[in-house]
Formats: C-alpha cells, sequence, structure tokens
C-alpha cells in the first residue's frame, strides 16, 4: 500500500508551511506530497496568510525535495488556459526530475469561482471543456519535438503550438482523475488516465465506481489493470484515545464522526480499517489527507506505527 500526504493549504498555509510538511512526508518515508488545487478557503476557518498557487508551490518543492512525488488532488480546468497549464506542469516536472502526477478535474466549487470571476459553466459544457482540456495537455506533451499540434474544439482552437516544453517523464506524466460521476467521468479516466481516484467515499461506493471505470475501459479495448485505484480519506490517528479526541477538536471534527467518514483511531485501528477498506476496493495507492499542518508528529506516528503494518 502507497501512503500519500494531501494537503489543504486554501484553510490556512504558507508556502514555508507547506515546505515543512513536504520535508516531513520525504523525511518520514512517505511516496508524495499532495496538495489540492483552491484559492477560497472552506468552512468557518481564517483561511490566513491567503491562498497559495498549486503549480507554484510545486515548483518550489519541486527544488526543494529529492524523492517524494508531488502532485494536484486536484487541478481546476477552469482556473488555467490548457496550453499554458501543459506549459507549468511540464516544467515542475522537468523541476523535479520526472517526479509530478497530474492530478486534473473539471472544477466545482461555486463560491470560490464567484469571488474570483472565474466562469463556472454548466455542467455539460464544464464536461465538454475538461474533454477539449485533457486532449490538448496530453496531445501537447505527446507531440515530437520537431512537430507542432493543432486542435480545433467546440471551446479551444490551437494552430502549430510547439509542443514544448517536454515532461521529464516520457511519454507523459501520470494523470489522475477522480471522482463520483457515472458516465463520462470513467469514460475519460479509461481515455487518458493512469490512475483513479475516489475521494472521501465509503468502500461500497468507492468499488462501484471503480467497476464503473473498469467497464468504461472494457468498452474501448483497454485493460482496466492499467489503471491504479487510489482513495483519499481525513486523517485523525492518535497513540491513546485521548490523543485521537485531541487531534479531532483541533480540526473541528467529532471522533466518531471521524470514525465514519475518514480514517481515526488508534494505529491499530487504522490497520484495520485501511485493510478492509483494500480488500473490498482493490485500492492500492492512498492519500492520507492532513489538516492541521502544524502537526508533523501526525505524520511520523503513522510512519512509525502504522505504514510497517500494511505490507
Amino acid at each position: 500500500m502507497e501512503l500519500r500526504i494531501f494537503t489543504e493549504p486554501q484553510q490556512g498555509a504558507s508556502y514555508d508551511d507547506l515546505l515543512r510538511v513536504a520535508r516531513a512526508t520525504e523525511d518520514a518515508g512517505f511516496d508524495a506530497f499532495f496538495r489540492s488545487d483552491h484559492y477560497l478557503k472552506m468552512g468557518d476557518v481564517s483561511g490566513l496568510p491567503g491562498p497559495t498557487d498549486a503549480w507554484i508551490t510545486l515548483a518550489g518543492l519541486a527544488r526543494e525535495t529529492s524523492r517524494i512525488r508531488l502532485g494536484t488532488l486536484v487541478t481546476a480546468g477552469t482556473f488555467r488556459h490548457p496550453a499554458v497549464l501543459a506549459i507549468s506542469v511540464a516544467q515542475v516536472c522537468q523541476m523535479s526530475g520526472g517526479r509530478v502526477d497530474f492530478g486534473f478535474g473539471s472544477g466545482w466549487f461555486a463560491d470560490e469561482h464567484t469571488a474570483f470571476g472565474i466562469p463556472l459553466h454548466p455542467v455539460k459544457e464544464l464536461f465538454d471543456r475538461f474533454t477539449e482540456q485533457l486532449e490538448i495537455i496530453t496531445g501537447l506533451w505527446e507531440t515530437p519535438s520537431d512537430e507542432t499540434f493543432s486542435y480545433r474544439g467546440e471551446h479551444f482552437e490551437l494552430v502549430d503550438a510547439p509542443g514544448l516544453p517536454k515532461p521529464a517523464q516520457t511519454p507523459r506524466p501520470p494523470v489522475i482523475i477522480g471522482g463520483g460521476g457515472k458516465k463520462r467521468t470513467p469514460a475519460l479516466a479509461a481515455r487518458f488516465a493512469q490512475e483513479f481516484n475516489v475521494p472521501f467515499a465509503d468502500s461500497a461506493s468507492a468499488a462501484t465506481q471503480f467497476e464503473r471505470v473498469a467497464a468504461a475501459c472494457r468498452e474501448i479495448g483497454r485493460d482496466p489493470n492499467e489503471i491504479v485505484r487510489s482513495a483519499a480519506q481525513v486523517l485523525c490517528v492518535g497513540r491513546d484515545d485521548a490523543e485521537v479526541a485531541r487531534r479531532a477538536a483541533v480540526i473541528g471534527r467529532e471522533v466518531e464522526e471521524l470514525k465514519r467518514n475518514g480514517l481515526a483511531g488508534t494505529p491499530a485501528e487504522l490497520v484495520d480499517t485501511i485493510g478492509r477498506y483494500r480488500e473490498e476496493t482493490g485500492i492500492t495507492r492512498l492519500y492520507l489527507q492532513v489538516l492541521d499542518l502544524a502537526d508533523l508528529d501526525h505524520l511520523e506516528l503513522v510512519a512509525s506505527e502504522v505504514a510497517p503494518k500494511l505490507g
């Protein structure tokens, strides 16, 4: 089981905060450091000192880490033109020596789009654009260096664009697609993804969604086993019940609710919960959503008392 650390910096974190967590992630032996791609806080938090940009953050971390993979869950398609995003991600991939995973989604947080004046289109158009964005980004990355890329869609048009710079990974960084959509999301994953992520879902719902992706793969003649199955869950682990309760209080959650809807409890409880979830869904990768970025001991506890027992 690969364990990855997943952060939500829009809730209140500076670049230096994220750097400390990323370095702790690497030192503790986790597989990767990921962050969300949001500019507006959610819920009753201050959000101070204000948002950080996902790909600027990852560019910095690419130069200040050496082993862990870096990525987003997930970059919003509404935030950046796909050709510009392809350049940014390729550059960060080069800066990291080929350690980038590209999590990509259509965009969804309406209040955020309203706050910053970013259009959020109706669902059908949103997914039409998302499809074109995936075609453009992967097309640019996969175009030979001595050729250009042209594209004409309903929403985007490129004419003789140089498919440069090239990512360090060949033919391109792994693409992560996720979510609970029943038709278009699995179909897009079958076409473009190397990983499918189900965020914050119970095992039955996750298993159903993974099967939708597998069916979409079979429809186009792709082996479903080519797509890594992953999940994301909120983390709240403690050496004893008192420490679990303390960590739950810091993030404004109740222990019993976290046990129902996330990964909460002692290390032994987490090993058991993760084992059952893996057996019921077939996941091989798990993103641990860490909400208190000041609590680096939280990461150390998982690394020392949970990860070695997962196999």
